[in-house]
């Protein structure tokens, strides 16, 4: 009887423990928040950049066989906008976008290879300038805390005027001015000084494709390309 009674309170207890164990919830353990540490490049910003300029213009006759190149250069200046989003990995995107007022223009004097019969050889300065520019890029980054690298391209749009001078008689005359749609890339590098203040410098090149323009009983209809290398500084607010 005492062997029937301890094996029965054996079993009994084995069971009991067995249902405890049933009985107890196992909570799934939350997967581990990813906490970004440092400086965090996620949000807007504006600022002011000013740089400098050079490039190739060419312009040329679509009736003749004539054609002109220059080689424009000077100050650039103006504001700069976006958005940055850091992921979790580090990567950086964001849009970018700038106006420029530029003094960016170049000078070539030419002469007619063909003149008249028993009329001196005409002579007359070219300029080509470009008025100002601007840009709406996309921005690819890599965050080292406070320094970012990044690359960064889009469509570029820019103002461009050609005009010239007869050196002999002083008269001016005007080959037109037409705003260019083209594109550009470059890359450069950010540091946040601050939380705040966040200062850039990159270099960017630019083709302003070419346009058409219009000729009259004095000019050839013609074509008019740019294209330009650009160092930049700027320094901006992140909001």
């Amino acid at each position: 009887m005492k062997r029937i009674l301890l094996a029965t309170g054996l079993i009994l207890s084995t069971t009991a423990a067995a249902f405890a164990a049933d009985a107890v919830v196992y909570e799934p353990v939350a997967a581990a928040e990813i906490v970004q540490t440092g400086f965090v490049w996620t949000g807007g910003y504006v600022g002011l950049q000013a740089g400098y300029a050079w490039g190739k213009g060419r312009t040329w006759s679509n009736e003749e066989p004539v054609s002109f190149d220059v080689d424009p250069d000077g100050f650039i200046g103006g504001i700069y906008a976006g958005y940055n989003y850091q992921a979790a990995n580090g990567f950086v995107l964001g849009i970018d976008a700038d106006a420029t007022y530029t003094d960016v223009k170049g000078h070539l004097s030419v002469t007619d290879p063909d003149p008249e019969p028993d009329e001196p050889l005409d002579s007359a300065t070219i300029t080509q300038e470009l008025r100002w520019s601007g840009a709406v890029r996309g921005r690819v980054g890599y965050a080292m805390d406070r320094f970012l690298p990044y690359v960064a391209g889009g469509v570029a749009f820019g103002r461009i005027k050609t005009f010239g001078v007869d050196d002999e008689l002083g008269v001016p005359f005007d080959l037109g001015t037409k705003t260019h749609v083209g594109w550009t890339v470059g890359a450069g590098a950010e540091y946040a000084f601050t939380d705040n203040v966040i200062g850039r410098a990159e270099y960017r090149y630019t083709d302003f494709g070419k346009e058409e323009y219009a000729g009259n009983e004095d000019i050839d209809s013609h074509t008019t390309k740019l294209k330009t290398h650009d160092v930049r500084l700027g320094v901006a607010f992140k909001f």
